[in-house]
C-alpha cells in the first residue's frame, strides 16, 4: 500500500476525525484539517498539476516551511507520479539553481518567505514552467495555491502507481559534503511506515508531535508509523524551545516525540537552570520520547530519565539512502543498553565488515551495512557513487560500527571522520561523548586538524554551557582522567559548534574553518 493509498484509506475509515494540527509558537494560528479534508485538498493539487501537464516521472520543486500546506502539496506531487524534490530551507538562490538544474524540475510549489530567492533566479531556471505560491502574498503570472484548491476536482486522479514506481528526490543533509540526490521509491516509504509503527506501537489514538524540518527523511518517516494507522500529527511551526514544546505537548495531548540531540539538551538545562518546570505543564500523556539523527550520548538520556523515569525511550539510526530512521534502533524494551544504537530494524538486516567486505570478529570495529526494503532506488545521475554505496542488495552507510556479545551495535564514528593520528585510529564520537559528561560543557565537536608530526592531531571544540567559564587547563585536567593520552584533544578551541536542521554536527565545515580545507562532492 502506497502512503498516498494509505491517506485515502484514512479518508474512508476516519473522515471527520484529525488528521493534522498545525501550532504556531503560544497557540496562535492553530490549524486543524480532518483525513477526508486533507485527501480532498491533496486530490485537488494532484489534479491540477496533471492539468498543466505534470506526468509520471516528472520533477517537482517543493521549497516551504513547515505546516499542512508542506504535506499537502507533497502528497498532491506524488499522486501525480510525478517526484516530489523538497528542499532544504535554509538554502539560498544558489542552491536552488544547482538542485533544479540536476532534476531539471517542470514546475515549483513554494512559500511566500522564499520569494526573493527565487526571484534571484528565476530566469535562470528554464525548465520550470509553472510556479505555485502559498501563503498571502500573490506573483504576477504565478499560480496561487489556494486558488488551484478551489478550482480544481477533488476526485482521485487516475494515475496508476506502483511499489517500484520512483516518488521522491531527497538531497542529503550535506553533512559530508555538497548535498547529493536521493530517489527513493513508494516502496522505501511503505518501509519506512511499516518499520517505525512496529517499533514504536502507534496507534491511531497516538498523537505524534512532529518538530523535525519536513524536507528531510527524519521526522516525517517516524509519523509514516501513525499514518498507516490513521493518527493525527502536530505540527510545531517556526520557533521551537523547551517552553513551547512542553506547551503543545501538554495542550495537543501529544503520546509521541521524537527530538533531536540540542533540543534535549535546551530541555535539560531548561529543567536544571530552573528556567522550565515539569508541574507547570500536564505531561501525563506523553509516553515515548525518541532521539537520533546523529550519536546520542549515554550521559544525556540518563539525565533525562531522572526527570521522566516512566517516559518510554528509544534511539532511532538511520540515513536518506535508508529513507530515514529504522533500519537500526535500539528499542523500548532495551533501555539498559542505552549507547548503542540497537539491532536492525524490522525487516532489516545489519553486518558489521572489513575494508574486504569481511564480516569482522565481534567486537572489532568496522563499516555498517544493512539491507531491507527502505533501501534507495539510487544516487540520481551518478551510477559510479551508486555503485559505491549500495553493493548486492547491501548498504554501506560509511559509519564505522562494532557489535557486543548479544548482538547490540555502537556507532564509533563516521568513517570520513576518523582521526588518524601517528597512525592511530581516534574516533571523534568516543571523545566528545567523555567531554560532554564535563558540567560546565553545552556541546561539542572533535574534527582532525593537519600536523607536520602526526599527520593529525585531535582537535576539540567546545561551546561552553551559558554563564560557565571554562579554560584550557580545565579541559586538560579532565581529559587526563578519563582519556588514554593518545586520544586527548592537542588543540581545543572554544566556539559555537555548527549544526544542520538535524542536529547532525556539520564536520565538513568545522574542518574548513579551522583548517582552511573545503571538501565538495561532485554530482
Amino acid at each position: 500500500m502506497t502512503i498516498v493509498e494509505m491517506v485515502a484509506r484514512n479518508a474512508r475509515m476516519y473522515p471527520s476525525e484529525t488528521a493534522m494540527i498545525e501550532i504556531k509558537p503560544g497557540g496562535r494560528n492553530r490549524k486543524v484539517i480532518t483525513w477526508k479534508e486533507f485527501n480532498e485538498r491533496v486530490n485537488r493539487l494532484a489534479n491540477f498539476l496533471v492539468s498543466i501537464g505534470i506526468r509520471k516521472g516528472d520533477k517537482v520543486l517543493h521549497w516551504m516551511m513547515n505546516s499542512i500546506n508542506w504535506l499537502e502539496a507533497y502528497f498532491g506531487i506524488i499522486k501525480t507520479g510525478a517526484w516530489a524534490v523538497p528542499l532544504n530551507f535554509r538554502f539560498n538562490s544558489t542552491d536552488l539553481r544547482y538542485c533544479a538544474d540536476i532534476v531539471e524540475a517542470k514546475a515549483m510549489i513554494f512559500g511566500e518567505e522564499f520569494i526573493e530567492r527565487v526571484k534571484g533566479v528565476r530566469f535562470q531556471l528554464p525548465t520550470i514552467r509553472n510556479y505555485i505560491l502559498t501563503g498571502h502574498e500573490t506573483i504576477q503570472n504565478m499560480d496561487h495555491f489556494e486558488d488551484i484548491i478551489d478550482k480544481s476536482s477533488s476526485q482521485s486522479p487516475e494515475v496508476e502507481l506502483k511499489d517500484e514506481d520512483c516518488c521522491a528526490l531527497y538531497f542529503t543533509s550535506g553533512t559530508t559534503g555538497v548535498p547529493k540526490p536521493i530517489l527513493l521509491t513508494y516502496k522505501n516509504m511503505e518501509c519506512a511506515a511499516v518499520a517505525e509503527n512496529h517499533h514504536h506501537f502507534q496507534k491511531q489514538e497516538d498523537i505524534f508531535l512532529l518538530l523535525q524540518p519536513l524536507y528531510h527523511t527524519g521526522g516525517k518517516m517516524h509519523w509514516f508509523g501513525s499514518l498507516i494507522v490513521g493518527g493525527p500529527v502536530v505540527l510545531l511551526c517556526d520557533k521551537i524551545t523547551p517552553q513551547n514544546i512542553f506547551e503543545t505537548v501538554s495542550n495537543e495531548r501529544a503520546t509521541i516525540a521524537m527530538l533531536l540531540v540540542p533540543w534535549i539538551q535546551d530541555i535539560l538545562t531548561a529543567l536544571d537552570q530552573g528556567a522550565l518546570k515539569i508541574e507547570d505543564y500536564d505531561l501525563s500523556c506523553w509516553r515515548l520520547m525518541h532521539s537520533g539523527a546523529q550519536p546520542v550520548a549515554p550521559s544525556l538520556i540518563k539525565r533525562w530519565k531522572k526527570y521522566f523515569p516512566n517516559m518510554q525511550y528509544d534511539t532511532d539510526y538511520g540515513l536518506g539512502e535508508a529513507t530515514g530512521p529504522g533500519c537500526v534502533h535500539l528499542g523500548i524494551e532495551n533501555e539498559h543498553k542505552i549507547g548503542s544504537i540497537g539491532k536492525a530494524g524490522f525487516n532489516w538486516e545489519t553486518r558489521i565488515v572489513n575494508e574486504n567486505d569481511e564480516d569482522v570478529v565481534q567486537g572489532e570495529i568496522g563499516e555498517l551495512v544493512v539491507r531491507g526494503d527502505g533501501i534507495m532506488k539510487e544516487y540520481y545521475k551518478n551510477p559510479e557513487k551508486t555503485a559505491e554505496t549500495v553493493k548486492k542488495d547491501w548498504l554501506y552507510t560509511g559509519d564505522m560500527a562494532r557489535m557486543d556479545s548479544e548482538g547490540f551495535i555502537y556507532l564509533v564514528d563516521r568513517k570520513k571522520d576518523v582521526v588518524i593520528s601517528g597512525g592511530e585510529n581516534i574516533y571523534p564520537v568516543e571523545i566528545e561523548d567523555m567531554l560532554k559528561n564535563h558540567p560546565k560543557i553545552y556541546d561539542v565537536g572533535v574534527i582532525g586538524t593537519p600536523d607536520e608530526r602526526l599527520g593529525e592531531i585531535v582537535t576539540a571544540v567546545i561551546d561552553p554551557k551559558p554563564g560557565e567559564i571554562l579554560s584550557e587547563e580545565e579541559i586538560n585536567s579532565f581529559c587526563e582522567q578519563n582519556l588514554q593520552r593518545y586520544k586527548r584533544p592537542r588543540r581545543i578551541i572554544f566556539d559555537k559548534i555548527p549544526r544542520n536542521p538535524t542536529g547532525k554536527i556539520e564536520k565538513p565545515k568545522m574542518r574548513e574553518k579551522y583548517t582552511g580545507v573545503k571538501e565538495s562532492f561532485k554530482i
